[in-house]
């Protein structure tokens, strides 16, 4: 009997079965998980996003599998060939590969050499190899069946032929395919040689490597499979070959025919079941290698979309260069850009602070707009832009912070149809300009722009499946930007098209809706718009904020469904929600029961349960705050200008840019990001799992521990005594 999904996924991740059964029941009934995620708590037992996406994703997987199941049972019950033992077998399979090797005897089969030798007769002979039936003068017995019509002109013909059919037999043996897996999975090793030389040795660890398959490391693969793509690299795996050879013959060693049968074997192994078994070895090495680079290109992406936002701030984007100059663009608190143009501040030496022309241009527009930080990009002259800009800083004494940007996706935004559409007049560098610009006042809003793939915090990326890459990704934008909730009045196409239930036609419908009539006054305006119903209502509404609407409650994450139940609290309580200061609200609410608020108000029946009234309660004493805590400036105040300056043994301030399984690429401003190898993360505790530990943007101490000036490599350590 096929077991119950829901107690298999229950098990498989530790929930309880009556979250796992509810949570089923909401995802099909067309309910998105960052609404089940934020309401629908009292169904779930609080399952966050990240739970419901692995439940999610399970939940497809053994639907699939169970369907196969039935669909292989169904087939081999209709060549009348299904025994009770094969049933539960089936039904009793993990996966679907397993599902597969079980099929495989009483598969259709193609034209193959063994369907060929029966169609010529030859299964006779099998059937008494089988039997074990002796035959006294077995060479002559197969000589009878000699016939040049059917291109058996000798009794090697013969013989061959039958050698196809038994070996194919025991090829379509599950037991054996699932030995054999097992048995080059546990002892069989990968063997790397390099094919060709590759000037920059970007696979030098990997020419002459060889590791155990189970030991093998994501990273490892990944790199080992892109260097045999590019030609760099081959591999192959090794195993006991002799030692899966005994382990069939074990079956047949007291037949009177064991010489055919160890012939047999062989030939099933090189023609049918070794090439299928290495395959299917290397597909799942590589799905969980992939697998897990995608866990931490989300954990990546995730850090970089919820940094934290510079609010209330007035930000000059400069976007660094050096023949085509400086493009800059100033940008107001609320993201809209006003003044652009372009400086030439990195080709000239010995500038003259008070009379330089560009310098001027720079300090006139600080001082007209009061700007309070200036988002320099990390790329081509950055450097050389900083320390212009650090001196101009010193020189009239201003008030002003430079807070480095990385670039990694800005040029894609820049050169994209959304970018050319945003501002069609500008050139791609002034685009990047205000890029860099948004990414500071708020990196969410901005980053949506740019498919996630391109942001450049992963690894390995453009090797992966990018059908399930692109889900992912996408699944984590989502997850983001729902918790993070979204102004409807200032939101872009792009930020729109990630709230839940919402799609890109709607999005843009919203978009055009607002720039047609004007700011939205409240969230019930949303079905004004064409296509939007009330389910995707229902599953948008409480993650779409108005500011300044004519409901207070639109600004906060309440759910409208639930705008009865929060005027009841503020009546009852006395509260104010603009005019109460957080502690007055907690002192108030401090006698709060949420079984007695819902016993008094006669809500048992309705779906709101302690979960969701402790977040009414808490929307309530904190109603407008924004769960990325506010960025905080930090210089990393080096005193090197490019990787010809580092010296080994220098310590340095440095942001973490990229986290890999392998170890962190640290930005310390020299155009060239060092790596922290995973081994020089700490000496004292063992590190399985960096982004434990540190996370994208992060300030971080770091020493210089070894230099390729030529190759452009840095190592570095956190590891400072």
């Amino acid at each position: 009997m096929i077991r119950n999904i829901e107690e298999v996924i229950s098990e498989e991740l530790n929930l309880k079965l009556n979250s796992v059964t509810n949570a089923i029941k909401l995802i099909d009934e067309g309910n998105t998980i960052p609404y089940i995620a934020r309401y629908k708590k009292d169904l779930t037992d609080s399952l966050t996003d990240k739970e419901l996406r692995d439940l999610e994703e399970r939940l497809k997987y053994l639907r699939n599998l169970n369907e196969r199941k039935l669909s292989v049972i169904s087939l081999i019950e209709e060549k009348g060939k299904l025994t009770e033992e094969l049933k539960k077998e089936i039904e009793e399979a993990k996966t679907l590969s397993e599902v597969e090797d079980l099929y495989r005897p009483y598969k259709e089969k193609r034209k193959t050499k063994g369907v060929i030798a029966k169609e010529k007769g030859l299964d006779k002979i099998v059937e008494i190899i089988y039997k074990n039936k002796k035959i006294d003068n077995f060479e002559d017995f197969l000589k009878s069946f000699i016939d040049e019509t059917k291109k058996l002109n000798n009794k090697d013909d013969v013989y061959n032929g039958v050698i196809d059919i038994i070996s194919e037999d025991i090829g379509d043996n599950p037991k054996y395919r699932k030995y054999i897996k097992k048995e080059i999975f546990l002892n069989g090793k990968i063997v790397v040689k390099e094919k060709s030389k590759d000037e920059k040795d970007t696979y030098g660890i990997y020419k002459d490597f060889e590791c155990l398959i189970k030991k093998i490391k994501p990273y490892q693969f990944l790199a080992i499979q892109r260097g045999d793509k590019e030609k760099y690299l081959s591999y192959k795996l090794e195993f006991d070959k002799e030692k899966i050879i005994d382990y069939i013959y074990f079956n047949y060693k007291n037949s009177y025919y064991k010489d055919i049968y160890t012939d047999a074997i062989k030939e099933s192994l090189k023609r049918l079941i070794l090439p299928s078994v290495e395959n299917e070895i290397i597909g799942e090495i590589r799905e969980k290698s992939e697998e897990k680079s995608l866990e931490v290109f989300k954990r990546n992406l995730e850090s970089l979309l919820m940094y934290p936002p510079l609010k209330n701030k007035k930000i000059l984007g400069i976007d660094p260069g050096f023949k085509s100059g400086c493009k800059y663009a100033y940008v107001d608190e609320l993201s809209l850009p006003h003044e652009i143009g372009t400086i030439y501040i990195t080709t000239r030496s010995n500038i003259n602070y008070d009379t330089d022309k560009d310098i001027k241009e720079l300090i006139n527009l600080i001082n007209k707009y009061h700007i309070d930080y200036i988002a320099l990009g990390n790329g081509t002259a950055s450097r050389e832009a900083e320390e212009v800009l650090r001196n101009m800083i010193e020189h009239y004494n201003l008030k002003i912070k430079i807070f480095i940007v990385n670039e990694s996706g800005a040029s894609v935004y820049s050169a994209s149809k959304l970018g050319e559409e945003e501002f069609p007049n500008l050139t791609v560098e002034k685009r990047s300009a205000i890029s860099l610009a948004r990414r500071v006042i708020d990196p969410l809003a901005e980053l949506v722009k740019i498919e996630p793939k391109a942001i450049g915090v992963g690894q390995y990326q453009h090797d992966m499946n990018q059908v399930r890459l692109n889900e992912v990704l996408s699944n984590v934008v989502i997850d983001c930007v729902n918790r993070v909730g979204v102004n409807l009045n200032t939101a872009s196409i792009s930020l729109l098209s990630y709230v839940s239930g919402i799609n890109k036609t709607l999005a843009k419908n919203i978009y055009e809706y607002r720039l047609n009539n004007g700011n939205f006054s409240s969230r019930n305006d949303l079905l004004k718009i064409k296509g939007l119903k009330e389910k995707t209502f229902t599953q948008c509404a409480g993650f779409l904020k108005i500011i300044d609407g004519k409901e207070i409650l639109d600004n906060t994450s309440i759910h409208p469904d639930d705008y009865e139940i929060a005027r009841i609290i503020l009546n009852e309580y006395k509260i104010d929600l603009i005019k109460d200061a957080k502690e007055e609200k907690e002192r108030k609410l401090s006698s709060f029961n949420s079984d007695n608020f819902i016993k008094e108000n006669n809500l048992n029946n309705k779906s709101i349960g302690k979960e969701s009234l402790e977040d009414i309660i808490k929307e309530i004493i904190n109603p407008f705050k924004d769960i990325r805590e506010e960025l905080e400036i930090v210089s990393l105040d080096n005193n090197v200008k490019s990787i010809n300056d580092l010296k080994v043994g220098m310590v340095l301030n440095g942001t973490i840019r990229n986290i890999m399984d392998f170890g962190m690429f640290v930005d310390i401003n020299v155009h060239t990001d060092g790596l922290v190898h995973i081994s020089e993360i700490s000496k004292d505790k063992y590190v399985d799992d960096i982004s434990k530990y540190y996370s994208i943007n992060q300030l971080v101490k770091v020493k210089v521990i070894s230099l390729d000036i030529n190759k452009k490599r840095i190592g570095l350590s956190m590891i400072l005594d």
